[in-house]
């Protein structure tokens, strides 16, 4: 499994932390895309779940979101998600649901919203590794 950091553009990163502010009291959830291991756009999109426990995306988002991931020659980098009431690790469910190991798993925990925490991890098998995440 790849340990390098997880680079994440300090406006991409005021993106997610607005989309997952403005979720509340719901878990958000977006993808990041970008190409040669560089993050590019976050695409914030709709918790089909509407639930602050868990989250799923919304499907009809989802194949827009990779149907213009494609058109521009990216590739999804990671998986976007809040965490309403806790730290900003992934519960057995995100584990479970992890469905693209090649992705990073990018957690925002709302736990202290004056500072919300963004952590990231790679999932693959039902093991977690956790990466480095650098804003830039």
């Amino acid at each position: 499994m790849d340990t390098d950091p997880i680079e994440i553009p300090s406006d991409i990163r005021d993106a997610i932390v607005r989309h997952a502010i403005a979720g509340l009291p719901n878990e958000a959830c977006g993808v990041l895309a970008g190409s040669d291991g560089q993050i590019v756009h976050f695409f914030p999109m709709t918790n089909a779940d509407e639930s602050p426990l868990t989250y799923r995306l919304e499907a009809t988002e989802q194949l827009r979101v990779w149907n213009e991931i494609d058109d521009k020659g990216w590739e999804v980098r990671g998986i976007v998600h809040s965490h309403t009431h806790t730290e900003a690790y992934p519960s057995e469910t995100d584990v479970r649901q992890a469905f693209l190991p090649d992705a990073w798993y990018v957690l925002v925990s709302l736990l202290d919203r004056e500072r919300p925490a963004i952590r990231g991890f790679s999932i693959r098998d039902g093991d977690v590794l956790e990466r480095e995440v650098v804003i830039r």
